[in-house]
């Protein structure tokens, strides 16, 4: 029988992860949690999405690497997962989706363009992590509903302010321009977060089901 834990936040919501992936769901990770999960038995994997920034220390590539050389596999996609998959990458840490890729070939290097503000009861996100935005702009060109130069000028206003402050509401008032409606609805149903999250849930899943294959 398999173990795994994966640290969620606001990425995704549970009730959709557990869909995915029977594990233990731990909240956003922070310094001293995988040390505290290896404290109690090795897992055959953890899951790093969510993980906090400035409310606490971040986990440290240290710890994972602990992790990593007791034999644990480590998946990291999103969010602090991403960054320090691309970090750990070449010790072993798996990293998973497209935000992880941009860091990764240096297209994104800034740790706040993962970075949101969110409900610490319910977890819910209360503003649009930058990484969200360009994606879901870049999408929204392809599909012939906003212009480049839309899309850019969006990217550039929302770069320069606290990323609590980010949402797409406020971005479009700082430009003085109304998105219609149909761009809202697609730029809002657009997250790359959690589709990010949904491909490390099923990375994971498929190699615990790998695990409980091989013979005993």
């Amino acid at each position: 029988m398999t173990s795994s834990v994966v640290f969620l936040g606001p990425s995704l919501e549970r009730s959709r992860a557990e869909e995915r992936l029977q594990t233990t769901y731990l909240p956003p990770i922070a310094r001293g949690d995988v040390d505290r999960v290896l404290a109690q038995g090795v897992p055959d994997a953890i899951g790093i999405i969510d993980g906090r920034f400035f409310q606490s220390l971040a986990i440290s590539p240290k710890e994972v690497l602990r992790a990593i050389e007791a034999g644990c596999r480590v998946f990291g996609a999103s969010s602090m997962g991403a960054l320090r998959a691309v970090e750990l990458a070449p010790y072993g840490m798996v990293g998973v989706g497209r935000i992880h890729r941009l860091y990764a070939d240096g297209i994104v290097d800034a740790d706040d363009e993962v970075a949101l503000v969110y409900d610490p009861g319910s977890l819910l996100p209360l503003s649009v992590p930058l990484v969200n935005m360009r994606l879901a702009l870049d999408a929204a060109v392809r599909a012939g509903l906003a212009s480049a130069e839309l899309a850019e000028r969006c990217v550039q206003v929302a770069r320069k302010l606290y990323y609590p402050e980010r949402t797409y509401h406020r971005v479009f008032g700082e430009i003085d321009i109304e998105p219609t409606d149909e761009l809202t609805r697609f730029l809002t149903t657009h997250d790359a977060k959690a589709d990010d999250a949904i491909e490390l849930l099923a990375a994971m899943g498929g190699y615990l089901e790998c695990l409980e294959r091989r013979p005993a």
